[in-house]
């Protein structure tokens, strides 16, 4: 049973499906895993043994009747603490909302339960969001799973932790400017950022209501496929058949190769050479107007950051992480003129961004420019915070500032990820070129 905990979710499901797999094994299989784990409790916020027991056990009847919702019915996956859960805490990760007990499941989360997904609990987050590291001193931190010492990135990090520790078969996370995407890649999964807006966010504690987007983070591109299905309660993308030959990228030079360091520039080279021998075509891109749209996302995003969450924090601001709380208070004095024309000029950015990657099936880049930053650091040297902090969403916010769907691949190298960059609402065929991109890579 042991092997369970590191399988795909497709391959739990398909096992179930052979009768080879009891749901409700497998959910007291995972349960045991995190009780037993010496960092659950920094992975983990809240397990919710009695909701997953009760779903275990209604896949378990659906089973034994061939009456099975999805692939997915009876596989065990964790939701990141910002999706309300019914009766169970969701507090984002802040002592802000500490003691939040919602009413009703997030839409997402109802989506999810009715196609027969396993709720095992609700994992650690940076702190309302805001931040690609996932250092949270307040409720939690997850280790990375190649470098204990180092942070998993955020803010899904107890999302990417749970499934690369073997604690989940896959985690639902948030993206607003890499939160999906960064964890993904700095513990070796496959991530889906999810275009703005296709997604309900009704249940979801919000950070920046306009580039806010959950997603899955998972084992294999399938499988994302299939939990993006769970999301919206539909049917997943047909990934049959994809292949890379004729297939043209663009290997985005502008910004996303800025300052980057040595491992994840020798990973991303090496991932593209596999891609080209694979049969695709790379080509390379520079976009200009990349580098202004760059410019105005410390505006856009703080504003509405600051405006959404202010009466909460100045109600108490000694309650939050300090760094955290200078961030979102970095947004106090901007102008709604200054919000407004940003935003403006930021439509026109989108545009010149679509114009030049017309021609492509997607926008290739290294998914963060830096390795998972050492945690004691982080925790006592400011400068070194702000500079990891803002590398490491830095090539991320591309796709959340562009409008577009992405995908994270783990390029063999540890903590090194392919980002693949979609057109907005493209996420099937993101997937399928996912999948084979996948193949290439293996």
């Amino acid at each position: 049973m042991q092997d369970w905990l590191t399988m795909t979710a497709c391959d739990l499901g398909r096992g179930i499906g052979m009768g080879r797999i009891d749901p409700v094994e497998l959910t007291e299989t995972y349960l045991s895993a995190i009780d037993e784990h010496p960092h659950s409790d920094r992975i983990y916020a809240r397990v919710t043994h009695d909701r997953a027991r009760s779903e275990a056990a209604a896949a378990q009847t659906r089973a034994k009747l061939g009456q099975r919702l999805s692939l997915l019915d009876g596989v065990p996956i964790s939701w990141k603490d910002l999706f309300d859960t019914a009766g169970i805490g969701t507090e984002a990760g802040s002592a802000l909302l500490k003691g939040r007990v919602p009413e009703s499941d997030a839409v997402v989360v109802r989506n999810a339960t009715a196609l027969g997904s396993v709720c095992l609990g609700k994992t650690h987050m940076s702190e309302l969001a805001f931040s690609g590291l996932g250092l949270n001193p307040i409720t939690g931190t997850p280790p990375c799973v190649d470098d204990e010492d180092a942070v998993p990135g955020g803010s899904s990090s107890g999302a990417g932790a749970s499934v690369a520790w073997g604690l989940a078969a896959g985690g639902m996370g948030s993206d607003t400017g890499g939160s999906v995407r960064i964890p993904a890649a700095w513990n070796n999964l496959v991530g889906l950022k999810t275009t703005s807006g296709r997604i309900s966010l009704e249940g979801v504690v919000p950070l920046c209501l306009r580039f806010d987007t959950a997603g899955p983070l998972t084992r294999s591109v399938e499988d994302a496929a299939h939990m993006l299905a769970l999301l919206e309660g539909g049917t997943p993308a047909d990934l049959r058949g994809a292949s890379l030959k004729g297939r043209r990228f663009a290997d985005l030079q502008n910004v996303a190769k800025d300052d980057l360091r040595d491992a994840p520039r020798q990973a991303f080279e090496d991932a593209v050479d596999r891609l080209r021998d694979a049969g695709a075509e790379i080509v390379p891109l520079e976009v200009s107007e990349l580098n202004e749209a760059m410019g105005l996302s410390g505006l856009l995003y703080t504003t509405e950051a600051y405006g959404l969450w202010r009466d909460v924090i100045e109600a108490n601001p000694d309650a939050m992480y300090p760094e955290i709380l200078e961030r979102f208070r970095s947004g106090k004095n901007n102008s709604g003129p200054d919000y407004i024309a940003a935003w403006s000029k930021l439509k026109a950015c989108r545009a010149a961004w679509d114009a030049a990657t017309s021609g492509f099936d997607a926008v290739l880049a290294p998914t963060a420019p830096i390795l998972p930053p050492n945690l004691d650091r982080l925790m006592n040297d400011h400068e070194y915070y702000v500079t990891e902090n803002l590398l490491a969403l830095r090539n991320t916010r591309i796709g959340n500032l562009m409008g577009l769907a992405a995908l994270t691949l783990p390029t063999g190298t540890p903590g090194c990820g392919l980002m693949m960059m979609g057109y907005p609402g493209s996420e099937e065929a993101l997937l399928r070129l996912g999948s084979a991109a996948e193949a290439a890579l293996a």
